[in-house]
């Protein structure tokens, strides 16, 4: 487990080098703030490293604020790393501003050669929402613009890049527009928004979307705490099907993933060769932990979905972009 005396953790993402070291990039923020709420407008990209994703080494910080003005001078929220076919390291995060009290959120880029020292890619956000297909910022309808948690990953083909969004569509009600976001690079810098990967269907977000393959399935995994009572207001984790990586996802179908205190999980490979979740504890007995937990062993059963448990000694989760 990954807990901080003195700062709340919370969305977590991860990374593994050539030496076999894992990197786990997260939000943090101080637990001096006391109200646990006040946490998201004070996030930075913190950072640790582990050999075996249970006992972690504290590093310095990823990424900070953004000196003002800056469209990402408030806070810096969840993302994706990956390596480039350049052997640079990739982070593209989330960021919001001080002039938007921070209701507006679009992407950056951050670039290292070494996984620790980063650098931002030029001095604006690297992709945006296209009112086409997305909302924008409206208070009547919801209380931000959601473009966030991009999620990377290379087109298994070999053409170029996806990267999945927090996103809402620009048509609906209300409290049931949450689709997953697409945009798409030739080469992890120039980006152009395509069509949402799947329709409305009943979460007002799907937030910190990451897609992997597990026993033979595709899956989409997400999270949210705004589901429509048709979907059950009681299930935040879920996992939706598709043909392949690429979607497109039946959001409609998803099943939920049960656990009474874990949020924003990602799949992460593990040694034996499964796959394992892991993510942050929010309120546990009334009280906000803010902590990464201990990897959960998954597989996907048909019909079910994810399921805790290792994989079967027949077939074993294949990886995944």
């Amino acid at each position: 487990m990954l807990r901080l005396p003195d700062h709340w953790v919370w969305d977590s993402w991860y990374a593994q080098d050539e030496a076999g070291l894992r990197h786990a990039f997260f939000l943090r923020a101080s637990r001096a703030l006391l109200d646990p709420h006040r946490r998201h407008l004070r996030a930075t990209i913190g950072h640790a490293v582990s050999t075996d994703l249970r006992s972690w080494r504290l590093v310095a910080d990823a990424l900070v604020p953004a000196d003002a003005p800056s469209w990402d001078d408030l806070a810096t929220w969840t993302g994706s790393t990956v390596r480039g076919p350049d052997g640079r390291w990739y982070l593209f995060y989330t960021g919001v501003s001080r002039a938007e009290d921070g209701l507006v959120q679009r992407i950056g880029l951050a670039v290292s050669e070494d996984l620790t020292t980063w650098h931002r890619h030029g001095t604006g956000p690297l992709v945006e929402a296209d009112p086409t297909w997305y909302e924008l910022l409206d208070r009547d309808l919801w209380y931000e613009q959601a473009w966030r948690d991009p999620w990377v990953f290379p087109d298994p083909a070999g053409a170029g890049w996806h990267m999945l969004v927090t996103a809402r569509a620009n048509h609906g009600p209300a409290g049931e527009r949450g689709v997953i976001g697409h945009a798409t690079s030739p080469d992890l810098v120039t980006w152009t928004v395509r069509p949402p990967l799947s329709a409305p269907a009943g979460f007002g977000h799907l937030e910190v979307p990451q897609v992997a393959v597990v026993d033979g399935q595709p899956l989409l995994l997400f999270c949210t705490n705004a589901a429509t009572t048709a979907r059950g207001t009681g299930h935040r984790i879920w996992t939706a099907t598709g043909p392949t990586v690429n979607g497109p996802w039946d959001v409609a179908s998803a099943t939920p993933f049960p656990h009474p205190h874990l949020y924003a999980p990602r799949l992460v490979p593990g040694p034996d060769g499964g796959w394992s979740l892991i993510g942050f504890l929010d309120d546990v007995d009334g009280e906000f932990v803010g902590a990464l937990i201990d990897p959960i062993p998954v597989r996907y059963h048909p019909g079910t979905g994810l399921v805790a448990g290792g994989p079967s000694e027949e077939t074993r989760p294949e990886r995944a972009p």
